[in-house]
């Protein structure tokens, strides 16, 4: 029988920054999925929700695997019956470079991870979410699109937003909130790659960001 009484976080991109910090903090309450490519982050990350007696359930895999994210959902309805929150902050951040060079095999990973993963995880989360009391997505926008060099990233992060925009505007009627939320920059690996050489020490920590999120989502 399904455990329905617990509180699951699915957590997409668990394994570091604001996805890290969001499977952390949500271990207060939640039981989490975690799910990234990197089983020792993941594993890490295992260790310090442990440590806070949390629990977590770890998922190392690929989120453009469409099988396997399906499966995953699955078992996460076969065992709990629901989930209560999704937070989607896996992204595919390829290199800057001019529209006219973008790299295709870039360009590729860019769409399936971005774009197409999300378009065909909505479909697989949204039926354990209305089954939850109250579930909701999270979604995390970073408006780079037109930008000098954002080309890859730029537009299909701009492209997977719209798909949330779309899914928020629709998901009411199954009792499901989807929240579109903008974090401040936050000293990320990603961030480090694009702004090579910047102050650091004057960017927002992940934890106090999602501290911050969270609390917008509850009064707003």
């Amino acid at each position: 029988m399904p455990e329905k009484k617990t509180k699951i976080a699915l957590v997409t991109g668990a394994s570091r920054g604001l996805g890290a910090a969001f499977a952390e903090a949500l271990a207060a309450d939640h039981h989490i999925v975690a799910v990234a490519r990197t089983t020792g982050a993941l594993e890490e990350l295992d260790d310090r929700i442990k440590a806070r007696d949390g629990q977590a359930t770890l998922a190392p895999m690929d989120i453009t695997l469409v099988e396997a994210m399906a499966q995953l959902c699955r078992s996460v309805y076969d065992r709990w019956g629901h989930v209560d929150t999704w937070v989607h902050a896996a992204i595919h951040a390829a290199p800057l470079a001019p529209a006219a060079h973008i790299d295709a095999k870039d360009w590729d990973t860019s769409v399936a991870a971005n774009v197409t993963a999300t378009g065909k995880l909505i479909p697989m989360v949204e039926p354990l979410l209305a089954l939850a009391p109250a579930g909701r997505a999270l979604f995390f926008d970073d408006p780079r699109a037109g930008q000098k060099f954002f080309g890859s990233y730029g537009a299909t992060k701009a492209a997977q937003i719209a798909l949330a925009r779309s899914w928020q505007a629709e998901a009411a009627a199954n009792g499901v909130q989807v929240h579109i939320l903008t974090p401040a920059p936050m000293p990320t690996a990603t961030r480090a790659r694009f702004f090579p050489g910047e102050n650091r020490a004057a960017l927002a920590s992940p934890q106090a960001e999602v501290t911050r999120l969270l609390a917008s989502i509850q009064t707003g």
